[in-house]
C-alpha cells in the first residue's frame, strides 16, 4: 500500500506575507469539505468518458463536492435540485486539467531565453555557465531567505503565486510543493488545488515522486519499492534524446538500466516515467508489456534538446500519456500552454497523428488513469468529483476550442465543487466573491478561503504575494549578500530560540540534497557505471563564486501569457524548438 505522508502545517503569517510562527496542526481531510449547497451549471458539457459523449445543452448537478447527475437540460432536474437555478455559463465544461509533472517552487522564474545550446541529456545543463545566475541561484536565495528573526517570510508568497498561476491556467491538479523543516520534518503545502502526492483522500490514492538514494541506486531495491506501491510512483526517465543510430545514448542508459537481469525489467503497472525522450520504439513495447505510462512535456524537452518523446511509438505499443508543463524557466506557464505545443508537434512531426481530443484526454482522463484516479476524477460522470473547467463560446469542435482557447477565454474553475476562480459575475452566482485580479486586461475574482488551507499561506492574497516575489527577484543580489553576511551574536540567539519550533524552507528538487531521487541511477555496465544524474550540481555551486557576486534583478514571471508581452516572442526566437512550434504558437493564442 502507499505509505500515507504526516500532514504538518507550515506555520502562520500575517497578509503581507510576514513572519511564520508554529502552527497547531489539523486533520486530515480532501481539499476542500464535501459540504456546501446544491449547485448546477449549464452549457456545453464534454464529458470525457470512454465514449466522449458531448452534451450540446446540458446540466451539471452538484453537491458536496460530486457530480450528481450529467444531462440534457431539458430533462427533468434529479431529485433534490427541483428548486436549484442553474448558473448559465455560456461556456464549454470540461474536467480541470491535470498537469502530471511541475516543479511548482521555480515557477516564479521567466524563460531561459534563448537556451544557450542544444543539449544532449539532463547531465548537462545544469553546469551550463548560466544556469546557476538564472535558475539554481535565485531558487537557492529565495528557498533559504530568513528575516532578522529567522523565519522564512518569502515563502508564504511563493506558495501562493505559483498556485494561482494553475488556477488561471485551468488546471485542478498538479504535483505539489515541498517543504522541510529544521526539525527533519517534510511533507507537502497543502492548497488549493490537488496535489498528487499528497491527498489525505482514501479515494485518491497518493503518488510517489521520489524514491531514497539506496533504492534509487540499486536494482534489486528499487524493483521491491515499485512492487510495495500500487498507486503510481512519478519518476524522471531517459531526459535527453536518442539518435537511432547511436542508440547507446546516455539519456537511453537511464532506461537500459532498468532491465535487472535478462528479460526481468524493474517496471510496473504503477511506474509513470516523466519525459522518456531518449526512449526507442522498441523501449516503448517494454514499458506497455509493464503497464507501464509516461508524461509528456513537450516544450520544455524542446528548449533543452530540441526533441522530444516519440508519442507515435508510445501509442502504437499502448502506453498511456499523461501531459506535464515541467516549470517555468524552460516549459509552458500553463498545461493550457502545453496543450497547444503537443497539438504543434503533432502537426508539424507526426503527420497529425494527435487529433484535439487525443491531446485533451492526455491533460484529463489519461492523466487521471495514471494516477489510478479514473474512478474519482478526469471525466464529468455522477460519482465523479466536482473538478471543472469552462472555456468561454459553445461553437466549433468542443476539443478544438480548448487547444485554441488562451486564458482569458478562462470563464470558471471549480475544484471539489468550489468555484476558485473565474469572471466576476459566474462568481458571485455560485457565491465565491474574493479578490480581483485582471488577466489580459480583463476582470476575474479568485476565491482563496479554504477550511483546509496551510494557515501560514491562507491569510496572504495574489496582491501582497506577487509585490513580494516581484521585489526580491529584483533585489535577489542584496538577499543573496544578507544570507551570506555574518550572523551577529544576537541573531544567533534569536534562531537557537526558533529552533524548539519548526522552521520550514522549500526542499528544492534540482539543488538540494534530500536524500531522495528524482530518478532511478541504477548501475548499467559495472558498480562505478551509474546512470541518471548525479547530484554535482551541489558541488558546482560550493565552488563557485558566491551568489551575491553573480546574481542580477530578474523579473517576476507573468502568471499568464496574455500578460506576458514577450513570452511568444522569446518562443519564436528559441534554436532549439521547431520553426513549425516557434511560429505556429502565436496563432493559438
Amino acid at each position: 500500500m502507499s505509505a500515507r505522508r504526516t500532514w504538518y502545517p507550515l506555520a502562520r503569517a500575517d497578509a503581507s506575507g510576514g513572519a511564520l510562527t508554529a502552527a497547531a496542526p489539523k486533520k486530515k481531510g480532501p481539499v476542500d469539505p464535501l459540504t456546501g449547497p446544491k449547485q448546477a451549471l449549464a452549457g456545453r458539457i464534454v464529458t470525457m468518458n470512454d465514449a466522449f459523449k458531448v452534451f450540446d445543452d446540458g446540466i451539471v448537478y452538484i453537491e458536496n463536492g460530486g457530480i450528481v447527475a450529467v444531462q440534457n437540460r431539458t430533462q427533468k432536474a434529479p431529485a433534490g435540485f427541483d428548486g436549484v437555478v442553474p448558473v448559465v455559463t455560456g461556456g464549454t465544461i470540461l474536467p480541470g486539467l491535470i498537469d502530471l509533472h511541475n516543479h511548482l517552487s521555480y515557477n516564479a522564474l521567466p524563460l531561459w531565453s534563448p537556451v544557450p545550446k542544444r543539449f544532449e541529456h539532463r547531465g548537462q545543463w545544469p553546469n551550463h555557465k548560466d544556469y546557476r545566475p538564472m535558475v539554481s541561484g535565485p531558487m537557492t536565495v529565495i528557498g533559504e531567505y530568513r528575516d532578522e528573526s529567522g523565519q522564512p517570510t518569502l515563502l508564504p508568497a511563493l506558495v501562493r503565486y505559483v498556485e494561482c498561476k494553475l488556477l488561471m491556467g485551468g488546471v485542478t491538479t498538479s504535483q505539489g510543493v515541498r517543504l522541510a523543516s529544521n526539525a527533519g520534518i517534510q511533507r507537502f503545502y497543502r492548497g488549493i488545488v490537488r496535489n498528487v502526492e499528497q491527498t489525505d483522500e482514501p479515494d485518491l490514492s497518493e503518488a510517489q515522486a521520489r524514491i531514497p538514494d539506496m533504492d534509487a541506486k540499486d536494482a534489486k531495491g528499487f524493483l521491491a519499492r515499485l512492487k510495495k506501491e500500487d498507486s503510481c510512483f512519478l519518476l524522471h526517465l531517459s531526459e535527453g534524446v536518442t539518435d537511432p543510430n547511436h542508440p547507446d545514448s546516455m539519456a537511453r542508459r537511464h532506461f537500459l538500466a532498468l532491465e535487472v537481469a535478462p528479460g526481468q525489467w524493474a517496471l510496473n503497472g504503477v511506474f509513470t516515467g516523466i519525459h522518456a525522450a531518449g526512449l526507442l520504439p522498441q523501449d516503448f513495447d517494454v514499458l506497455a508489456q509493464h503497464q507501464s505510462s509516461i508524461v509528456w512535456s513537450p516544450l520544455s524537452n524542446l528548449l533543452l534538446y530540441g526533441g522530444t518523446a516519440r508519442v507515435e511509438a508510445a501509442r502504437a505499443s499502448g502506453v498511456v500519456i499523461g501531459l506535464g508543463s515541467d516549470w517555468s524557466p524552460t516549459g509552458s506557464k500553463n498545461l493550457l500552454g502545453e496543450l497547444k505545443v503537443a497539438w504543434l508537434y503533432s502537426q508539424h512531426a507526426l503527420n497529425g497523428l494527435l487529433t484535439a481530443r487525443d491531446i485533451v484526454a492526455m491533460a484529463t482522463r489519461d492523466g487521471a488513469r495514471i494516477l489510478k484516479w479514473q474512478n474519482k476524477l478526469g471525466t464529468i460522470a455522477p460519482d465523479m468529483r466536482a473538478d471543472l473547467l469552462v472555456i468561454d463560446g459553445t461553437a466549433g469542435d468542443p476539443y478544438d476550442a480548448v487547444i485554441r482557447a488562451n486564458e482569458t477565454d478562462i470563464e470558471l474553475v471549480l475544484i471539489n465543487g468550489v468555484a476558485r476562480y473565474g469572471l466576476s459575475a459566474l462568481m458571485t452566482l455560485l457565491s465565491a466573491n474574493g479578490e480581483t485580479v485582471r488577466v489580459g486586461g480583463q476582470s476575474r475574482k479568485l476565491f482563496l478561503k479554504q477550511e483546509s488551507a496551510d494557515p501560514d499561506v491562507s491569510a496572504v492574497s495574489l496582491s501582497s504575494a506577487t509585490t513580494a516575489m516581484r521585489d526580491a527577484l529584483r533585489d535577489i543580489a542584496k538577499l543573496a549578500k544578507k544570507a551570506e553576511a555574518p550572523k551577529p551574536v544576537q541573531a544567533r540567539r534569536r534562531a537557537l530560540d526558533a529552533a524548539s519550533s519548526p522552521v520550514w524552507s522549500l526542499v528544492l528538487d534540482e539543488i538540494q540534497d534530500t536524500g531522495e531521487e528524482l530518478r532511478p541511477r541504477l548501475p548499467l555496465r559495472g558498480p562505478r557505471d551509474f546512470t541518471g544524474p548525479s547530484s554535482d550540481v551541489r558541488g558546482v555551486a560550493l565552488a563557485s563564486p558566491p551568489l551575491s557576486s553573480i546574481l542580477k534583478p530578474i523579473e517576476l514571471d507573468p502568471l499568464t501569457v496574455a500578460d506576458d508581452a514577450d513570452f511568444l516572442e522569446e518562443i519564436e526566437n528559441q534554436p532549439n524548438v521547431p520553426a513549425a512550434v516557434r511560429n505556429g504558437l502565436p496563432n493559438l493564442y
